[in-house]
């Protein structure tokens, strides 16, 4: 290669860890540590916040792009960037009816709560191990706090919805059940921009794996962008290689294919 890696940003939900096993497979943490011995950096980057990330820390990641680049910390958890959403989209959707209601959830960097709780609402929150979210108290949110949305609504009801009631978001999906929902000018690849200039690293050196849509600005963006085999077509469609599945290897796979370790 000749920009030499040196720093690997990674998905979570997927990628690292496994749908099917809900656990990291013991060639991808070996991967991890051999990253880590050639002083190679190594960087979550989910849709999920920092605090729903006690299952990982143990990888001893050199940051975190958390919220899908809204929220980006150190390893040390120092603040590197916040992008909220704009508080009218919020209210919009505080305020938007339909019948049924379209239920969503709202994250700030501490707390995530629920407009009610549903079937899919309490299946997401069972296969990500968490528990379900508080109900929103109207009086006390405060709106221009919002990171993250997940708002719980197919497809194809997708676009006339973002331009309606959160115009000033954009949606990614790892899943069609919900998509998650952020400002426009954040994504993943803002994540790798924090990095490389808290790392003084050049874009060309760095390497990004993911699975979802909501990888795909990260893989077009970063030095080599990977796809895992268990990605959807479109994501493997913007990625610079396709390695296998999570629960194949794909990781060390990957890393192995360039070099990297």
């Amino acid at each position: 290669m000749s920009n030499p890696i040196k720093a690997v940003f990674f998905d979570l939900d997927g990628t690292l860890i496994s749908f099917h096993t809900r656990s990291i497979p013991a060639s991808t943490e070996k991967a991890l540590k051999s990253l880590k011995e050639k002083g190679i950096k190594i960087i979550a980057a989910t849709g999920r916040s920092i605090t729903m990330l006690d299952h990982v820390k143990h990888l001893d990641f050199d940051g975190f792009v958390t919220f899908n680049g809204g929220y980006c910390l150190s390893k040390e958890e120092q603040l590197l960037h916040k992008q909220t959403i704009d508080a009218g989209d919020i209210t919009r959707l505080l305020n938007h009816t339909t019948s049924p209601s379209i239920p969503f959830v709202l994250m700030t960097q501490h707390t995530t709560m629920t407009s009610h709780v549903t079937r899919d609402i309490e299946i997401l929150h069972e296969e990500l191990k968490l528990p379900v979210p508080p109900l929103i108290d109207k009086n006390q949110l405060n709106t221009s706090d919002i990171l993250q949305a997940n708002v719980f609504i197919t497809p194809e009801n997708e676009e006339q919805f973002m331009q309606t009631v959160m115009p000033n978001c954009v949606a990614s999906r790892w899943t069609p059940v919900f998509m998650d929902v952020n400002p426009k000018a954040v994504s993943k690849q803002v994540g790798i921009d924090v990095f490389c200039r808290h790392f003084s690293l050049k874009v060309a050196e760095t390497m990004a794996f993911g699975d979802g849509g909501n990888d795909m600005t990260m893989l077009k963006h970063a030095g080599i962008g990977v796809a895992m085999g268990n990605a959807s077509q479109r994501v493997k469609d913007v990625a610079d290689y396709v390695t296998d599945d999570t629960d194949n290897n794909g990781i060390w796979n990957g890393l192995e294919k360039f070099g990297v370790i």
